[in-house]
């Protein structure tokens, strides 16, 4: 039985998530801060569940409790790191950019690195990294959420190419998602809205697949190409 890890599993994508994987017969690690909710879905999954409560901000013992959850499981073939932070702050308040920084920069990089030195020594992977559609450009109302998801992206291509040069048997794939029904949805004039159920049904497919990269939902990719496309001039007053 194959078996996954999911970093931010107690509500949204990766609650979703968790319970996909394991309607398909996946063993399941899931993680978050909050015990009662991890316990809340461990006892909805039909198979065999991995609890671990931890806050990637703490890197330190982040990876520590990453790597007894994998002990405990006996193996490890796909991570999925979905934890994030999000906040709409054109105050530029610190204690929100610093814990999005701390969150989706420092944490997601302390997963990602305990995870590649495993894969590495198994031989085999596959990590899939929650970054978002905001990757793409700079934004004026969350400029360091923005900045932070293209971190992720640009993190996991350079584990991509690390892969490739070395010949490493080992999946890198970056999920970009639009607008999902939760609460890291915030603001006025949300368009494209997914569940949480469609946007995992639609991500449990790509990984599958073993894409390098996706847009989630699929129309999101039209969004994408007009934000690659648009010059600053008409993307400055947008």
């Amino acid at each position: 039985m194959k078996k996954i890890i999911i970093i931010g599993a107690t509500s949204g994508i990766g609650k979703e998530l968790a319970k996909k994987f394991s309607s398909h017969d996946y063993e399941v690690g899931i993680t978050g801060r909050r015990t009662n909710l991890l316990e809340e879905l461990a006892a909805k999954l039909p198979t065999k569940t991995y609890i671990s409560t931890m806050d990637i901000k703490d890197t330190k013992s982040a990876i520590y409790s990453f790597k007894k959850l994998i002990n405990e499981m006996g193996n490890l073939d796909i991570l999925i790191i979905n934890a994030g932070i999000g906040h709409i702050n054109p105050s530029l308040n610190w204690s929100q950019e610093k814990e999005t920084i701390d969150t989706n920069v420092s944490g997601f990089t302390a997963m990602a690195g305990a995870a590649m030195h495993y894969f590495i020594q198994k031989g085999s992977g596959h990590m899939v990294g929650i970054s978002s559609i905001a990757s793409i450009r700079g934004d004026n109302a969350g400029p360091a959420y923005s900045a932070s998801k293209a971190f992720m992206s640009n993190y996991l291509e350079g584990l991509r190419k690390k892969v490739a040069k070395e010949k490493l048997t080992i999946t890198i794939t970056d999920i970009q998602p639009g607008f999902v029904d939760t609460a890291m949805a915030k603001g006025d004039g949300l368009f494209w809205v997914a569940s949480p159920q469609k946007a995992a049904k639609q991500i449990y497919k790509v990984i599958q697949q073993k894409k390098k990269k996706a847009y989630i939902t699929k129309r999101w990719a039209i969004i994408a190409w007009l934000l690659k496309i648009i010059p600053d001039i008409i993307y400055d007053k947008i």
